[in-house]
């Protein structure tokens, strides 16, 4: 895991935390991390004075993030997806109000006050951004990936959605409308991907197990082979 997930996790600590590869992401992460900004600098001073004075351990600061950004937040947002898909009533519900629907299954807090889903269809695919800086719905996604903050993405996101999908790898028909939704401190949204075909038989922890962190967002796509965030 590299330094920058740690200053992440370190900045969010001392701003007082109240919450619980892609070849162009990775390269737009290290265009974003070109000229560290003054908090990052002093975020960094504050995390080699904890290490060196043996009150914080680096490895242990990367499981946390890790398990934060790939595995509890993913895995809330997973089961969010997954109940919408096998119960009809619930996907209504989560569709008129995300925040009320997605606090019935006991995910809410810091980061995800205000959440809007917005559902894929054959005809429609959506794409999470946040141009301004990293607004991002935490209770149901964890963490926000290095690539989400990074400037690239931010501003490509809005200006070619289509271009950026196709750099994750998602290439999609002419006849598909891509809507970009802009998150803002006020208002954060929540990819509803599609389920997949070949689906039917499987139980909601089974599809949960589907679901990754990158189609909540809109960078990937649900697959039956896909089992990890």
């Amino acid at each position: 895991m590299d330094s920058t997930r740690r200053d992440f996790l370190a900045g969010a600590v001392v701003a007082g935390a109240a919450v619980a590869s892609h070849d162009p992401a990775h390269a737009a992460e290290h265009a974003h991390q070109q000229v560290p900004s003054d908090t990052v600098l002093r975020v960094k001073s504050l995390e080699s004075l904890l290490v060196e004075k043996g009150l914080v351990d680096r490895a242990a600061i990367d499981a946390i993030v890790d398990v934060y950004e790939n595995k509890v937040g993913p895995r809330n947002g997973a089961r969010v997806v997954a109940r919408a898909w096998i119960d009809p009533a619930f996907k209504e519900r989560l569709l008129a109000n995300g925040t009320a629907a997605i606090a019935e299954l006991g995910y809410s807090g810091e980061q995800g006050q205000d959440l809007t889903v917005v559902e894929n269809t054959p005809k429609v695919h959506n794409l999470i951004v946040c141009t301004l800086c990293s607004c991002y719905p935490w209770p149901v996604l964890g963490l926000p990936p290095v690539w989400y903050k990074s400037a690239p993405y931010r501003s490509r996101a809005v200006i070619d959605p289509r271009g950026v999908l196709r750099e994750f790898g998602v290439d999609l028909p002419e006849d598909v409308e891509v809507r970009a939704w802009d998150s803002t401190a006020e208002l954060r949204y929540l990819v509803l991907p599609m389920r997949p075909d070949g689906t039917e038989g499987m139980s909601q922890e089974e599809l949960a197990g589907l679901v990754t962190r990158d189609a909540m967002i809109g960078t990937a796509i649900v697959k039956v082979s896909q089992a990890t965030p």
